[in-house]
């Protein structure tokens, strides 16, 4: 459910082991073995193929230029893989010709060794203005005025930088581009999300083997993310939610440690090579009592509503209403209210943990073959407890084919 975040409980970095946990990880990692040493990063022609695509929709929309900065995008276009900060690094990618990248200076070198689809870099200095590079790279390539389509995230600061440079350019969304790119995943894509769920749910099985009686979320944890590291995952985030803290899908400020009859809620996730994975499971340390099994069941059964509704063509938050139908009928909402499902159904997944499209109300973005999504139709009761289970799962011509098998019950949440 959760990328790239600092959590209230639980963290997205390992923090040193203590106690119990050490010895816990000590005996169980001489066992692990990557499972990610085969894998394929995204090719050189393949990242070419999606700017030609790029470049036909511009085309089509009589767009100039399409303005990429530093993010997801970027490096799905280019391969260049590189934080955001005040300074700013931006790909103009023309309707026709090679990228041309802008970024500071004495980044450039590190630009150019990413930059995988050929092209060149423009560099500026900190003296410099950066968005008058900008306007000169369009102007390199030939665009002299004309419509520019910016990324969806770009910031507002450079969008205007760009404007005030220049009055010859109007500038779009270029939500219509970028998306038809990147929703649908292709093979290699699909393989090395593949890899990311396998890291993910081998990583749980082992720490949910390992989880013992006065435990805090802290040692979880920490726990999961070295398990991942240890099975070829890049650590993303391990959220471990405990006791009544579970009842709030990101968590509470109070601490909490595993006793008898605790709920215990891991959503935890990891990259290779970028491609991300998200997976949850939540299962009960000790005897269940009657109310926490019968809300776990019910969480099952919506997950499996959830896939049985994803047809191809249907309107996609079409999925989060039937498993809302569903809760509803068993007592919980309406609707988003608490107690029951106070979140979409589920989002996207791929180079970025949540991207469009989305299981939620009202999306109605028609489900094609190889669009991906997780599945994770959570319960909460806010002063008691939380359930969610999740798997990612991706559309193909003959139905939704799930990355992991959904969690098999109370007593084998794996």
């Amino acid at each position: 459910m959760l990328t790239r975040r600092l959590f209230l409980q639980g963290t997205a970095a390992a923090p040193l082991l203590t106690g119990g946990a050490a010895t816990a990880l000590g005996s169980a990692l001489p066992q692990l073995k990557s499972l990610t040493t085969a894998a394929k990063p995204i090719s050189v022609e393949e990242r070419r193929a999606r700017i030609e695509k790029a470049q036909a929709l511009m085309a089509q929309r009589k767009v100039a230029a399409l303005l990429v900065e530093s993010g997801s995008s970027l490096e799905y276009f280019t391969g260049i893989r590189w934080r955001r900060s005040e300074r700013t690094t931006l790909a103009v990618i023309p309707v026709s010709g090679e990228v041309l990248v802008v970024t500071p200076a004495f980044e450039e070198p590190s630009v150019r060794e990413t930059l995988q689809v050929g092209g060149d870099v423009k560099p500026w200095n900190e003296h410099e203005n950066p968005f008058e590079k900008i306007v000169q790279a369009l102007k390199d390539r030939g665009i002299n005025s004309g419509v520019l389509a910016a990324e969806s995230t770009i910031r507002f600061f450079i969008v205007a930088g760009i404007r005030q440079a220049s009055s010859a350019y109007e500038i779009i969304p270029a939500d219509a581009i970028v998306r038809a790119c990147r929703l649908i995943k292709s093979p290699a894509e699909l393989a090395l999300m593949q890899l990311a769920n396998n890291v993910t749910i081998e990583a749980i099985r082992r720490v949910h083997s390992q989880v013992a009686l006065g435990m805090s979320a802290t040692d979880i944890a920490a726990l999961m993310e070295q398990a991942t590291v240890a099975l070829g995952g890049s650590p993303g985030f391990s959220l471990v939610l405990l006791n009544e803290a579970s009842a709030y899908p990101h968590g509470s400020v109070k601490p909490q440690k595993i006793l008898e009859g605790s709920v215990i809620l891991m959503d935890c996730g990891c990259e290779v090579h970028s491609y991300e994975s998200d997976i949850s499971r939540t299962w009960v340390f000790g005897q269940a009592s009657a109310r926490q099994r019968k809300v776990w069941n019910t969480v099952k059964r919506g997950q499996e509503i959830a896939l049985e509704t994803a047809k191809l063509e249907v309107p996609v938050g079409s999925i989060d209403d039937a498993v809302r139908k569903y809760y509803e009928s068993e007592g919980w909402g309406p609707g988003y209210r608490l107690p029951g499902l106070s979140h979409r159904t589920g989002h996207g997944i791929g180079l970025d943990g949540h991207e469009p499209p989305y299981l939620v109300h009202g999306d109605a973005t028609p489900l094609q073959a190889g669009m991906c999504f997780s599945d994770e139709p959570g319960i909460y009761i806010p002063g008691e407890f939380g359930i969610r289970m999740e798997d990612c799962w991706y559309m193909t011509s003959s139905g939704p084919k799930l990355f992991t098998p959904l969690a098999k019950s109370l007593e084998q949440p794996i």
